[in-house]
């Protein structure tokens, strides 16, 4: 049996770039969050760290309801989008990538929180004693002493990406070559009652994700080492 077949490498790959992607683009957006979550005193911290936490406890399918609302034709951004040409991002690729963004917060941001908070004040205090400019010191000292965080956030936000199932079905559907990626595939076959080449897809998602959390368990044990 030919499980690779042209429609699950189709899947396979578009789940790698949504994946890839969504990393990328939450490290960015994760990074200044994360840090003024672990610097600040407002009393808008407990409000913004709990938006962030929502997809944790959220089922997937209620953010993705809400976004089609939102996104829809009928939607307020919906609206918007149409009216400056670019149609509506539903069931697009770039919805999905929106979608996958929001759905991931909490895996880039709660790692990149944690570590910020590890570093401390006292390095940052040497820093400013030799006159390092605040922009100077996050690349210079907070960056290197945070590393185990963004790495951390990388894994855990590609990862939870690749497995993502029900926001990938409200956002995105499962259009071959759009937006099929591996889970919505696994649910194809399933459906068709084609167990075969569902066992072989979900079979591979088992041992990647096993493969990436024991992965992550020795970079921790081995950066606990080189601190100690």
């Amino acid at each position: 049996m030919n499980f690779l077949e042209a429609d699950t490498r189709s899947a396979i790959a578009l789940t790698l770039q949504l994946a890839s992607l969504t990393t990328v683009l939450l490290l960015l957006l994760a990074t200044p969050l994360a840090w003024w979550l672990a610097r600040t005193a407002s009393a808008w911290k407990a409000p913004v760290g709990a938006v962030v936490a929502l997809p944790l406890v959220l089922p997937p399918t209620v953010l993705g309801f809400y976004l089609l609302v939102l996104l829809g034709p009928q939607g307020p951004v919906g609206h918007i989008t149409q009216a400056l040409g670019w149609g509506t991002l539903p069931f697009t690729f770039a919805g999905l990538l929106l979608g996958s963004v929001i759905y991931s917060l909490p895996f880039a941001v709660q790692p990149l929180q944690r570590a910020f908070e590890a570093i401390g004040p006292r390095p940052l205090e040497v820093a400013a004693t030799l006159r390092a400019s605040p922009l100077d010191t996050f690349f210079s000292v907070v960056l290197p002493l945070a590393r185990p965080g963004f790495v951390t956030a990388a894994i855990l936000t590609f990862a939870h990406t690749v497995g993502e199932f029900g926001m990938v079905l409200m956002m995105g559907g499962n259009i071959p070559g759009q937006t099929r990626v591996l889970s919505t595939q696994i649910y194809g076959h399933v459906e068709a009652m084609e167990y075969a080449q569902a066992h072989w897809l979900a079979a591979g998602m088992l041992v990647f994700s096993f493969a990436v959390l024991l992965g992550l368990n020795w970079f921790h044990r081995g950066a606990s080492r080189v601190a100690v």
